[in-house]
Order: C-alpha cells, then sequence, then structure tokens
C-alpha cells in the first residue's frame, strides 16, 4: 500500500510542473527565443529518459519484439489521437502564440476547442505519469531520472501552452483550472501505472513500458520540437543536446 502512495505523489510531484510553467507563462512576458530554449532543453531531456530508462529497460526485460512492437504502437496510438483532436482545435496546444497562423483558436473562433485543448494536454501527459508508477515495479524504488525527465519537460510545456491560451483569450480560471485537472490525473496514471500493470507478466510490462515510450517520442517529435525551433537560435542545437546529457548524466550516476 505504501508503495500505491509513492508512485501517486510521484506522479504529483512531475505533474505539479505543469502548473509551475503555467504560472510562469500566464503571468510573465517570457521572450519567444526563451520558452524555444527552455523546450529545447526539456525535448532533449525526455529523448534521452525514453531511449535509455524506458525503451532500453523494455528491451532488457523482453527483447527487441515486444519492445519495438510496443514503442510503435505507442505512437500509432498517440497520433491517432492527436490527429483527431487537432481536427477540433488542439493543433498548436503547445504553442506560445507567438505567429498568428499557429496559434491556439478562441472558443468563438472554434467551438469545442477548450475541451479538446483539455484532452490534448491529458493525452500528453498520461503517458509520461504511467510510467513513473510502472518504474516502481522494478525493484521497489522509483526512477528519480523519469520523474526528473517529466518534471524539467512539463515545465516548458505549461509556460508555452498557458501563454497561448492567455493570447487565444481564455481567463485565468480556465488556464489553471486544466493544468490542475492534468496534474491530479498525472496523479492517478500513476497509480494506475503500479497497481493494474503490476499483475501482469514482465514481457507485458516490458510492452507497456514500451507503448508509453512510443507515445512520449510522438509527443516530442509533434508538439514540444517544433515550438523550440519556430525561432530558432544558432545555439538552439546544443541546448537540446544538453539537455540530452543531463538526463544520460542522471540515469547512469
Amino acid at each position: 500500500m505504501a508503495q500505491v502512495f509513492q508512485a501517486g505523489w510521484w506522479g504529483l510531484v512531475a505533474g505539479s510542473a505543469l502548473l509551475v510553467g503555467a504560472a510562469l507563462g500566464y503571468g510573465l512576458r517570457i521572450p519567444q527565443k526563451v520558452i524555444a530554449t527552455v523546450m529545447a532543453f526539456g525535448a532533449g531531456v525526455l529523448l534521452s529518459a525514453v531511449s535509455f530508462e524506458l525503451v532500453g529497460e523494455a528491451y532488457d526485460q523482453a527483447g527487441l519484439a515486444p519492445a519495438a512492437v510496443g514503442t510503435l504502437a505507442g505512437a500509432v496510438a498517440y497520433t491517432a489521437g492527436n490527429m483527431w483532436l487537432a481536427r477540433r482545435g488542439a493543433r498548436h496546444r503547445k504553442r506560445s502564440g507567438h505567429r498568428r497562423e499557429q496559434a491556439q483558436p478562441s472558443e468563438s473562433g472554434q467551438a469545442g476547442s477548450g475541451l479538446a485543448l483539455a484532452f490534448g494536454a491529458l493525452l500528453d501527459g498520461v503517458p509520461e505519469s504511467a510510467v513513473i508508477g510502472v518504474s516502481l515495479l522494478d525493484g521497489g524504488a522509483v526512477s528519480l531520472v523519469t520523474v526528473a525527465a517529466v518534471f524539467i519537460s512539463n515545465v516548458p510545456e505549461g509556460m508555452s501552452s498557458s501563454a497561448g491560451m492567455k493570447k487565444a483569450g481564455r481567463g485565468k480560471a480556465y488556464v489553471f483550472g486544466v493544468w490542475a485537472a492534468i496534474a491530479a490525473a498525472s496523479t492517478l496514471a500513476a497509480v494506475l501505472g503500479y497497481t493494474v500493470v503490476g499483475d501482469f507478466s514482465p514481457a507485458v510490462i516490458a510492452a507497456v513500458t514500451a507503448v508509453a515510450a512510443g507515445a512520449i517520442l510522438a509527443m516530442i517529435a509533434d508538439t514540444m520540437i517544433p515550438e523550440a525551433f519556430e525561432d530558432a537560435h544558432l545555439a538552439i542545437g546544443l541546448v537540446t543536446v544538453s539537455g540530452f546529457l543531463v538526463s544520460f548524466a542522471l540515469s547512469h550516476g
């Protein structure tokens, strides 16, 4: 029972970073290049965590086939959900709205887009949090590298998206309500990742881990990297590599 609460706690810690980022993005006028830089660093951190903590772990547990099939299945599932939400106004949910053609729509401009944005944030956040709970199944201790990677990447996600929501005319109650709900959902996803997946065989656990990894990789490519490189400066690649190496060092420290 103690580990269930531990899973929920770490899911909440990682999800709360979205609220931190939302407060920064909504309350401050942050230059676009700063947002792009932080987003690039977060993308690098997540890329490393997915490679070494998730896909690598799935491969070690069950071999190449479950790891590859699970990763592809996660990417397909995420892409299908993302395409469905994109047609309903959530295509640029992580964009700060710096460019008009990539701004989030207002509710008056596209009815139902507010709900689509909320579901899009949920789609992005659940796989990250679920693997936090799953990581507890390996030796009874949470993967602090995974928690750190999700936390670090969630700050720029919340920051950029909340800035875009504000520019689209959405109020403070909506913005912080969305991110508070996602933080709560992150807690629940971590708990379910531990309790539900824990009853499966090692091969199934490895496949579930790989599915989450595939969804996260698709999310990075589809939402984080475009925002990071929207107004890329010459050092943006170096920032991404720096984030990758920080996460790599944590996983091998």
